[in-house]
């Protein structure tokens, strides 16, 4: 893991990390997480890059899509296996009709980035749903407040991080 930079524990390191990934690590603390996030030495703004940057599966990076609920302009973030493609309607079917968000609503809801969208938190708690995909890794890794910064969880940990419910929001015809 060339690519990977996980010098986190001087006070230094820290200070010259982004506000994103500063909120991150400090709500992983505080939930109790084993995993402190790292800094990439690469941006890995898609599943792949993350992928390439880790050295691991497209399956175990843990993608964020966030959507625009309709009904109150809540953000609705869907955390799936970076090799899936989320299915709207089987979102929709769960939390009432969504549209796409643009990057300023992302930004404006989540405090992130997109390529950067973490699990957790938010500036301001969307809806959130975990993908059952994730479950076919014992480990994934998931954006931590910024396009450069990861960390890994088992799939039912993050379940557990962010209270989230697990669902199938994966098209049927995706192979398995």
């Amino acid at each position: 893991m060339s690519s990977v930079n996980d010098t986190l524990d001087t006070p230094s390191g820290m200070e010259a990390r982004p506000e994103g990934f500063l909120r991150v690590t400090e709500a992983l603390r505080r939930l109790g997480h084993p995993h402190a996030p790292m800094f990439l030495e690469v941006p890995a703004r898609t599943a792949q890059e993350a992928a390439e940057a880790l050295g691991v599966a497209v399956g175990q990076i843990a993608k964020s899509v966030i959507f625009r609920r309709k009904s109150d302009d809540r953000a609705v973030l869907v955390v799936t296996s970076g090799d899936r493609r989320v299915d709207e309607k089987k979102v929709t079917a769960l939390v009432g009709p969504v549209g796409r968000a643009d990057a300023d609503f992302v930004k404006a809801r989540t405090g992130f980035t997109i390529g950067g969208v973490s699990p957790v938190a938010h500036l301001t708690e969307p809806v959130t749903l975990i993908d059952r995909e994730l479950f076919r890794f014992d480990e994934v890794w998931a954006a931590a407040g910024h396009p450069k910064g990861v960390f890994r969880v088992a799939p039912q940990d993050l379940a557990a991080l962010t209270g989230a419910p697990v669902e199938d929001v994966t098209p049927a015809t995706e192979p398995a």
